[in-house]
Parts: structure tokens; sequence; C-alpha cells
């Protein structure tokens, strides 16, 4: 007897193993670096990653913007430019940012001040970064015909 699948299971799987090519080039030093480099001197963030729950939301949501831009590498691969690559995910793009924004919020309860712009934009440029050095990656992976 012979096993049916589905179009969307093996999208499923194929997309799986995408994101754990590309997640073998991520490391967790890279992911600690990154994060003590955007919100290590901010003065509302520095005792809060003393933290390691907040610490490792940092990680995950790093992680997500690095997939996202793996995932969307694919329009990259076929000729369109960043800009409009990044037009095409800006609704995820901005769901992950203030997300980010609002769990520091959540977290630095009683701390005057936090509600600041500034910390929006390092949210913001965090999750930028991430998301671009994904698109690398993931561009890589097509050109090399690894996907």
């Amino acid at each position: 007897m012979n096993v049916i699948t589905t179009l969307k299971e093996k999208r499923e799987e194929k997309q799986m193993n995408f994101e754990k090519t590309l997640l073998r080039e991520l490391s967790i030093k890279q992911l600690k670096k990154r994060v003590y480099n955007y919100f290590g001197s901010s003065r509302f963030t520095t005792g809060l990653l003393m933290n390691s729950g907040i610490e490792e939301a940092c990680f995950d949501v790093g992680i997500e913007a690095y997939l996202l831009g793996g995932h969307f590498s694919r329009f990259g691969y076929f000729g369109e430019s960043i800009e409009e690559i990044m037009k095409r995910c800006e609704y995820e793009l901005k769901h992950l940012t203030e997300t980010f924004y609002y769990f520091f919020l959540y977290w630095s309860k009683g701390i005057e001040g936090v509600v600041d712009e500034g910390l929006y934009y390092l949210c913001e440029q965090y999750i930028e970064s991430w998301w671009r050095e994904g698109f690398q990656k993931g561009e890589r992976q097509y050109k090399l015909r690894l996907h």
C-alpha cells in the first residue's frame, strides 16, 4: 500500500528543511553578541538583560526575523530588489517589532521613561538586522541550489 501525501505536507516539509539549513549557520554566540550590541548600552534594557528569560526572548525574536528574511529571500533570487521585498513583508516586520517593543514595556514596569521612541527604534533595527542577515543567507542558499 502506498502512502498518500498532499501538496501541503510536501511544502511544509520543504520549508522545514530550508529553515534547518538556515539555522545551521546561526550560533548562540552570534545571537548573544547582537543582543548586547543593540540593547546592552540602552539604559532601560541593561538591567532587564540580566534576566535570562529576557535574553532568550530576544533570541527568539531574532530567530523569527532571521527565518522571515530567509523565507522572503526567494523573491530576491528571482530578481526583486530588497526594498520591494521588505514592502512585501512589511506587515510581518511591523508585527514582530511591535510585539518585541511591548514585551520590553511589559517587563520594564516601574521604570520611568521606558515608553521611549528610542526603544522602539532599537527593536526595529534589531529585527531588521536579523531579517537582512536571514535574507542574505537564504538568497545564498537559493543561488547554490541548496534549498
